[in-house]
């Protein structure tokens, strides 16, 4: 079967390799949008020798494209049915296109794939793992930008020297992904220069997560409306700011991994396919701690506009201000969550209008009302039916005394 092309899968994108012009109609019977993979980066893993002249030529042979997977883009790859590889996480399929058949098919021709060979499996894998965290870098400056915050301006209005001292990584690590990207490696001195990146961004990470818990507690123990308030619009701006930051920190983050994998790839191939899982481990892990603490401000917040709610028709306009600010704080950190692939879920509170508060007050009112009238009548029956009751009984006993009185009085005349 003519048209065979490789599909490689890591789970966060699918590399699809092969000749140029069966990999482009691949994608677009499939409709998948892709960017290079840049297989020719490849043939470092194989060094010199024959050995890394051919696969170097086989190499050039191929092209390569890479797919970020979405729930869409991974249903329509499902139905090609990758098998898992001896490398964890990577599943693998190859698939022709016979003439007489539009469908693409899933072909048994694994050994002697052009991926047949660990290394080369490897490498690849380690390559998507780069354009992953690349697309996430990207996501990260497209919301930085939409969001408007000057995470600069930011980071030097605080006088904490290690927070600071991230303005001068974020310098470093531009300039390495230049030169990266102009010479195709990342050397030795390039490499020299970046090494202490990552403790002045942990750091900075972990100062704006206690900056954001900071303001989660500040929400607790307000009972006025009018605090709440005012603490609500504080956090709301603060809030936006140190997402911006954090996200900043994340895409350093991932532009400093994307070098190591160079690095590694470049002076220890051999080492790649366990530095990629580590990198991946420790991604998640950060992923995990940034989570919780965002998570935990927005259900504060949320706690604060059910109050706010409770209140509203004592306090018609500072009661929707809490929930606006309470929900500001919601959809930023939605977004923020967004861009750095956390699954979250967001809820919107709704500030309930005066006008509805009151009438539902009103409507309560009318009912017990009702109901109060309802009683008042019943009493008042009962009352009068008593009063009648006592007043028989009274006028009985005043009949009696009065004629007993006659009788005692008659009965004195007849003696005298």
């Amino acid at each position: 079967m003519a048209n065979e092309i490789q599909l490689i899968s890591d789970g966060d994108g699918l590399a699809v390799i092969g000749n140029a012009t069966d990999v482009e109609r691949f994608l677009l019977s499939e409709g998948l949008p892709s960017k290079d993979l840049g297989v020719q980066r490849l043939k470092s893993v194989f060094g010199t020798g024959a050995a890394a002249a051919q696969a170097g030529s086989e190499i050039a042979a191929n092209s390569g494209r890479w797919v970020m997977l979405t729930k869409e883009s991974a249903e329509r790859v499902k139905k090609f049915g990758l098998t898992e590889t001896k490398r964890p996480g990577i599943s693998h399929a190859m698939v022709g296109k016979p003439g007489s058949i539009k469908n693409w098919l899933q072909v048994e021709k694994g050994a002697g794939s052009f991926l047949a060979n660990p290394a080369r499996l490897a490498g690849a894998a380690g390559i998507m793992a780069q354009l992953a965290m690349q697309q996430t870098m990207d996501e990260i400056t497209d919301y930085l930008a939409r969001i408007d915050e000057k995470v600069d301006d930011v980071l030097r209005a605080q006088k904490d020297a290690a927070v600071a001292r991230m303005i001068g990584v974020d310098l470093i690590i531009e300039e390495a992904m230049t030169i990266r990207e102009q010479v195709g490696r990342v050397s030795e001195v390039t490499w020299s220069k970046v090494q202490a990146a990552p403790t002045a961004i942990a750091d900075t990470q972990a100062y704006a997560l206690r900056q954001l818990d900071a303001l989660a507690e500040k929400m607790e123990g307000k009972t006025k409306i009018g605090d709440l308030a005012t603490t609500a619009k504080e956090v709301e701006s603060k809030a936006r700011e140190w997402l911006a930051v954090l996200a900043r920190c994340f895409q350093l983050q991932d532009a400093f991994a994307l070098l190591e994998l160079d690095r590694v790839l470049d002076a220890a191939p051999d080492e790649l396919d366990r530095h990629r899982l580590g990198l991946r481990v420790a991604r998640e892990k950060r992923l995990d701690v940034i989570s919780r603490s965002t998570e935990r401000l927005v259900a504060r917040m949320n706690a604060a506009a059910d109050a706010a709610n409770a209140k509203v028709l004592l306090h018609p306009t500072k009661s929707p201000a809490v929930v606006q600010s309470s929900n500001h704080v919601a959809t930023g950190v939605h977004d923020f969550h967004g861009r750095l692939g956390i699954e979250s879920g967001r809820r919107s509170s709704e500030a309930r209008r005066w006008v509805h508060a009151a009438a539902e007050v009103r409507d309560k009112a009318l009912e017990t009302g009702a109901k109060g009238v309802d009683a008042a009548r019943s009493l008042g029956s009962e009352t009068l039916d008593r009063a009648t009751s006592v007043k028989g009984r009274l006028s009985s006993e005043i009949a009696e005394r009065a004629r007993r009185r006659r009788g005692g009085e008659e009965e004195r005349a007849e003696e005298g």
